[in-house]
């Protein structure tokens, strides 16, 4: 998939990365690690994907992964944005605001009007989603977490 508000050079997919890409862009962008079997259940779990990578290399091959996020949902009416991660050396290039953008294209176009979309920001990204929409919930609801 082409998008014209990619830099030169990226191209973006609509499938996840795979495993060890899904770890490494976590790991490296500054989310928390995840086990190989958290990032199997991710992925088999997800219900869209945006890889972003680099132009196929001079064989042909697939292009490095440098960025993903993704939707999780019931396809109904509530959706989560997750895993927005771009590597640090192709930060600023725009390419988070077109996955982001992707992704709600895709909730606009397959999702009945009225649709819930959440999503939990570290700060760094409070402006790329505040400028796409979102707005903070507090203190109308309270975010709570549970981790097991």
């Amino acid at each position: 998939m082409t998008d014209a508000s990619l830099a030169p050079g990226y191209r973006m997919l609509l499938e996840p990365p795979t495993v060890d890409e899904y770890r490494r862009l976590r790991a490296v962008s500054g989310l928390s690690p995840k086990s190989e079997g958290q990032a199997e259940g991710a992925i088999a779990g997800t219900w869209t994907w945006r890889t972003i990578r680099l132009d196929a290399d001079a064989d042909g091959g697939a292009g490095e992964a440098v960025a993903m996020g993704r939707v999780i949902g019931d396809g109904g009416w509530y959706f989560l944005v997750a895993d927005m991660a771009t590597l640090p050396e192709h930060q600023g290039r725009g390419i988070g605001k077109a996955v982001l953008r992707s992704l709600l294209a895709e909730i606009r176009e397959r999702a009945e009007p009225g649709a819930y979309v959440t999503l939990t920001a570290d700060p760094p990204g409070r402006r790329l989603y505040e400028a796409h929409g979102f707005e903070d919930v507090a203190p109308a609801r309270t975010g709570m977490s549970l981790l097991t």
